[in-house]
């Protein structure tokens, strides 16, 4: 496949964050960048972070109390 030089311009914090993911997965920039375009296309990031939202919506109460037992003091008990 063709590849196309594309030039796009961001805050230098942008760059060095997408430069430290695209590392990070062994992958090039230009490389990383596609991904997140064909996962955006795809619409998959969308479904992850709607599964997400599912997931939260029917368990948060239980992090909500495994939170609140973190935060008691030691020795104290739940009434």
């Amino acid at each position: 496949m063709a590849k196309t030089q594309l030039g796009v311009r961001v805050d230098d914090d942008i760059k060095e964050l997408a430069e430290a993911r695209a590392r990070d997965r062994g992958l090039s920039l230009g490389d990383y960048i596609a991904g997140l375009v064909r996962e955006d296309a795809s619409g998959l990031r969308q479904r992850g972070l709607e599964a997400a939202r599912r997931f939260l919506d029917e368990h948060q109460s239980l992090f909500d109390e495994t939170e609140e037992t973190d935060l008691r003091p030691r020795g104290a008990h739940a009434a």
